[in-house]
């Protein structure tokens, strides 16, 4: 008989998997801690989720941070997706490379030298314009524009994984542009843009190092608020709002996972029966 290996894949992904989680779990453990310390467990409490609720400044910065992300997710969905779709209808080989490549270096360049560059032209903007100021709408301009490109990776195997002769179909049967876009393309896209948006949507809400860049005074978003408060020392407060938070992200990815489903089916129902039509035609 053949004996079975051990899965060593399996108990990397176990360490892997325990490393990033213990720690999110330690600091989940000590916002209970009625001692008010990360060392020594002294007595289950609820005192730091109350005084979280009544610490008006952090409720309304976590407020600013979700709208920021949600806004911010929102117009960079919008734009990337249409951005996706025009580098993947781009017909000269070269100019599509060279779109990509302009696209992936926003990926793959240091956040400070984003954060850098960004506080550069808003200073120059602030000198022109005397209105503009750093705050709300510099930090939206900024989580913008570093999660289009993310959700331009997120949609363009989308469009490579559509089947064009679907296009064809609805051609063939009086389809107008706007038609093609609203009932082929956009459905079929769908899984694609959502993720975009979810991605976008995580990468405003936990960006400190562009935020940090760009803020401006009496605006601040959640990741600086922690680390100028982390500066003063520790405070349990902070672990209550990181469980809030985690709790929050779990029910994204529920809902995300149940989306992206529903959506998948649709999609390919929808394939399945344009491709039945261009095969009749």
């Amino acid at each position: 008989m053949r004996k079975r290996r051990f899965p060593w894949s399996n108990l990397y992904l176990a360490v892997v998997f325990l490393l990033l989680y213990i720690p999110i779990f330690y600091l989940i453990f000590y916002s209970f801690n009625e001692g008010g310390t990360m060392t020594n467990f002294t007595g289950f409490t609820w005192e730091h989720y109350e005084t979280l609720f009544s610490d008006t400044r952090l409720i309304s910065i976590v407020v600013q941070t979700f709208v920021l992300a949600f806004l911010s997710a929102l117009l960079a969905t919008m734009i990337g997706t249409f951005g996706a779709m025009s580098i993947y209808y781009t017909r000269k080989r070269a100019s599509k490379n060279a779109l990509l490549g302009l696209n992936n270096i926003l990926m793959v360049s240091p956040d400070v030298i984003i954060g850098a560059s960004f506080l550069i032209l808003f200073t120059i903007l602030g000198g022109t314009i005397r209105s503009f100021q750093l705050g709300f709408f510099s930090v939206l301009l900024s989580h913008v524009a570093f999660s289009i490109p993310i959700v331009v990776l997120m949609v363009l195997p989308k469009l490579q994984e559509m089947n064009d002769s679907m296009i064809d179909a609805a051609r063939d049967l009086g389809a107008n542009n706007w038609q093609v876009l609203s009932t082929i393309v956009l459905p079929f896209l769908t899984p694609g843009i959502v993720a975009g948006y979810f991605m976008a949507f995580t990468y405003s809400l936990d960006d400190f190092a562009v935020t940090f860049f760009v803020t401006g005074n009496g605006f601040s978003t959640l990741s600086v608020e922690i680390y100028s408060r982390a500066r003063q020392g520790i405070s349990l407060e902070i672990n209550a709002l990181s469980t809030l938070v985690f709790i929050f992200s779990l029910i994204l990815v529920v809902g995300y996972y149940f989306i992206s489903r529903d959506n998948s089916k649709k999609a390919r129902k929808r394939k399945r029966e344009f491709e039945e039509v261009s095969v009749l035609k």
